[in-house]
Protein backbone atom coordinates (compact mmCIF):
# COMPACT_ATOMS: atom_id res chain seq x y z
CA UNK A 1 0.00 0.00 0.00
CA UNK A 2 3.01 2.55 1.04
CA UNK A 3 4.64 1.50 -2.50
CA UNK A 4 0.99 2.33 -4.34
CA UNK A 5 1.14 5.91 -2.29
CA UNK A 6 4.63 6.85 -3.09
CA UNK A 7 3.82 6.20 -7.12
CA UNK A 8 0.52 8.12 -7.22
CA UNK A 9 2.04 11.15 -8.02
CA UNK A 10 4.16 10.14 -10.57
CA UNK A 11 1.17 8.76 -12.38
CA UNK A 12 -0.45 12.14 -12.52
CA UNK A 13 2.01 13.51 -14.42
CA UNK A 14 0.92 10.92 -17.79
CA UNK A 15 2.61 10.56 -20.70
CA UNK A 16 4.00 12.39 -23.39
CA UNK A 17 0.75 13.70 -25.48
CA UNK A 18 1.21 12.12 -28.99
CA UNK A 19 2.09 13.57 -32.08
CA UNK A 20 -0.40 15.23 -34.42
CA UNK A 21 -1.05 15.23 -37.36
CA UNK A 22 -2.43 17.97 -39.73
CA UNK A 23 -6.26 18.45 -38.94
CA UNK A 24 -8.09 17.39 -41.82
CA UNK A 25 -11.20 20.27 -42.84
CA UNK A 26 -12.95 18.01 -44.69
CA UNK A 27 -13.11 15.64 -42.08
CA UNK A 28 -14.29 18.24 -39.58
CA UNK A 29 -16.74 19.70 -42.57
CA UNK A 30 -18.19 16.74 -42.63
CA UNK A 31 -18.68 15.80 -39.00
CA UNK A 32 -20.28 19.20 -38.82
CA UNK A 33 -22.91 18.36 -41.91
CA UNK A 34 -23.49 15.14 -40.64
CA UNK A 35 -24.15 15.40 -36.68
CA UNK A 36 -26.05 18.48 -37.76
CA UNK A 37 -28.70 16.25 -40.24
CA UNK A 38 -28.58 13.53 -37.04
CA UNK A 39 -29.92 15.63 -35.15
CA UNK A 40 -31.95 17.15 -37.05
CA UNK A 41 -33.05 13.76 -38.10
CA UNK A 42 -33.60 13.11 -34.77
CA UNK A 43 -36.06 16.42 -34.31
CA UNK A 44 -38.18 15.48 -37.23
CA UNK A 45 -38.56 12.11 -36.67
CA UNK A 46 -39.63 13.53 -32.97
CA UNK A 47 -42.17 16.03 -34.59
CA UNK A 48 -44.08 13.37 -36.94
CA UNK A 49 -44.55 11.19 -34.34
CA UNK A 50 -45.60 13.41 -31.74
CA UNK A 51 -42.90 12.23 -28.84
CA UNK A 52 -39.86 13.63 -27.36
CA UNK A 53 -36.89 11.42 -29.10
CA UNK A 54 -33.70 13.78 -28.20
CA UNK A 55 -31.57 13.41 -25.16
CA UNK A 56 -28.49 14.72 -23.88
CA UNK A 57 -26.66 11.76 -24.59
CA UNK A 58 -27.27 11.91 -28.01
CA UNK A 59 -25.59 15.02 -28.76
CA UNK A 60 -22.28 13.30 -27.11
CA UNK A 61 -23.30 9.83 -29.25
CA UNK A 62 -23.28 12.30 -32.86
CA UNK A 63 -19.69 13.60 -31.77
CA UNK A 64 -18.74 9.97 -31.30
CA UNK A 65 -20.22 8.87 -34.52
CA UNK A 66 -19.47 11.74 -36.65
CA UNK A 67 -16.24 13.24 -35.00
CA UNK A 68 -14.26 9.73 -34.28
CA UNK A 69 -16.15 7.19 -36.10
CA UNK A 70 -13.14 4.93 -36.32
CA UNK A 71 -13.50 4.37 -32.23
CA UNK A 72 -13.95 0.86 -31.32
CA UNK A 73 -16.68 2.92 -28.78
CA UNK A 74 -18.85 4.29 -31.53
CA UNK A 75 -19.37 0.74 -33.35
CA UNK A 76 -23.04 0.04 -33.68
CA UNK A 77 -22.44 -2.91 -30.79
CA UNK A 78 -21.46 -0.04 -28.44
CA UNK A 79 -23.84 1.99 -29.65
CA UNK A 80 -26.91 0.14 -29.42
CA UNK A 81 -25.87 -2.03 -26.52
CA UNK A 82 -24.35 0.92 -24.46
CA UNK A 83 -27.76 2.91 -24.90
CA UNK A 84 -29.78 0.05 -24.31
CA UNK A 85 -28.05 -1.65 -21.38
CA UNK A 86 -27.75 1.93 -19.04
CA UNK A 87 -31.27 2.10 -20.04
CA UNK A 88 -32.44 -1.20 -18.68
CA UNK A 89 -30.37 -0.09 -15.47
CA UNK A 90 -31.98 3.14 -14.92
CA UNK A 91 -35.51 1.72 -15.56
CA UNK A 92 -34.45 -0.74 -12.88
CA UNK A 93 -33.61 0.99 -10.25
CA UNK A 94 -36.24 3.56 -10.69
CA UNK A 95 -38.38 0.41 -10.53
CA UNK A 96 -36.52 -0.58 -7.02
CA UNK A 97 -34.80 2.31 -5.24
CA UNK A 98 -37.16 5.39 -6.85
CA UNK A 99 -35.07 8.35 -8.22
CA UNK A 100 -32.57 9.84 -5.76
CA UNK A 101 -29.28 11.64 -6.19
CA UNK A 102 -27.49 8.27 -4.92
CA UNK A 103 -29.48 6.34 -7.19
CA UNK A 104 -28.39 8.58 -10.11
CA UNK A 105 -24.60 7.82 -8.94
CA UNK A 106 -25.57 4.22 -8.85
CA UNK A 107 -26.89 4.44 -11.72
CA UNK A 108 -23.65 5.52 -13.79
CA UNK A 109 -21.69 3.22 -12.13
CA UNK A 110 -23.13 -0.29 -12.63
CA UNK A 111 -24.06 1.45 -16.49
CA UNK A 112 -20.29 1.75 -16.77
CA UNK A 113 -19.47 -1.34 -15.30
CA UNK A 114 -22.31 -3.86 -17.31
CA UNK A 115 -21.15 -1.90 -20.76
CA UNK A 116 -17.76 -2.85 -19.81
CA UNK A 117 -18.88 -6.71 -19.04
CA UNK A 118 -20.59 -6.75 -22.01
CA UNK A 119 -17.81 -5.18 -24.00
CA UNK A 120 -20.44 -2.70 -25.15
CA UNK A 121 -18.81 0.66 -23.65
CA UNK A 122 -20.45 3.87 -25.06
CA UNK A 123 -19.55 6.72 -23.21
CA UNK A 124 -22.85 8.39 -23.82
CA UNK A 125 -24.59 5.63 -21.97
CA UNK A 126 -23.43 6.91 -18.79
CA UNK A 127 -25.56 9.76 -19.91
CA UNK A 128 -28.27 7.45 -20.78
CA UNK A 129 -28.67 6.08 -17.21
CA UNK A 130 -28.38 9.36 -15.42
CA UNK A 131 -30.79 11.04 -17.69
CA UNK A 132 -33.34 8.02 -16.95
CA UNK A 133 -32.86 7.74 -13.44
CA UNK A 134 -33.48 11.86 -13.18
CA UNK A 135 -36.11 11.68 -15.56
CA UNK A 136 -38.42 8.37 -13.61
CA UNK A 137 -37.53 6.45 -16.29
CA UNK A 138 -40.21 3.48 -17.21
CA UNK A 139 -40.43 0.67 -19.75
CA UNK A 140 -41.45 3.10 -22.15
CA UNK A 141 -38.13 5.04 -21.81
CA UNK A 142 -36.50 1.71 -23.40
CA UNK A 143 -38.40 2.34 -26.56
CA UNK A 144 -38.72 6.39 -27.04
CA UNK A 145 -36.70 8.07 -26.68
CA UNK A 146 -34.33 5.71 -26.28
CA UNK A 147 -34.61 2.27 -28.94
CA UNK A 148 -35.90 5.28 -31.58
CA UNK A 149 -33.08 7.73 -30.89
CA UNK A 150 -30.64 5.47 -31.48
CA UNK A 151 -31.81 3.49 -34.62
CA UNK A 152 -31.99 7.32 -36.16
CA UNK A 153 -28.26 8.07 -35.13
CA UNK A 154 -27.31 4.43 -36.76
CA UNK A 155 -28.62 4.55 -39.94
CA UNK A 156 -27.69 8.38 -39.84
CA UNK A 157 -24.14 7.18 -39.34
CA UNK A 158 -24.14 4.62 -42.15
CA UNK A 159 -25.39 6.52 -44.71
CA UNK A 160 -23.60 9.77 -44.12
CA UNK A 161 -20.22 7.91 -42.98
CA UNK A 162 -20.61 6.08 -46.32
CA UNK A 163 -21.70 8.18 -49.18
CA UNK A 164 -18.18 9.89 -49.27
CA UNK A 165 -14.88 8.34 -50.45
CA UNK A 166 -12.66 9.33 -46.98
CA UNK A 167 -14.81 7.56 -44.45
CA UNK A 168 -16.31 4.13 -43.81
CA UNK A 169 -18.60 3.05 -41.20
CA UNK A 170 -18.72 0.56 -38.97
CA UNK A 171 -15.16 -1.28 -39.05
CA UNK A 172 -17.26 -3.97 -37.67
CA UNK A 173 -20.70 -4.89 -36.08
CA UNK A 174 -20.04 -7.27 -33.36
Amino acid sequence: MRQRLAQFPGKLKGAPPPRRGQASRRFALWGLLSGTLAILAIQAVAGWWGQPLLIGSFGASAVMLFGAPDSPLAQPRNLIGGHLLSALVAIGLVATLGSHPWTAAIGVGLAIGLMHLTHTTHPPGGATALIGVQGHATWGFLLVPVLAGVAILLIMALITNNIVYHRRYPRHWT
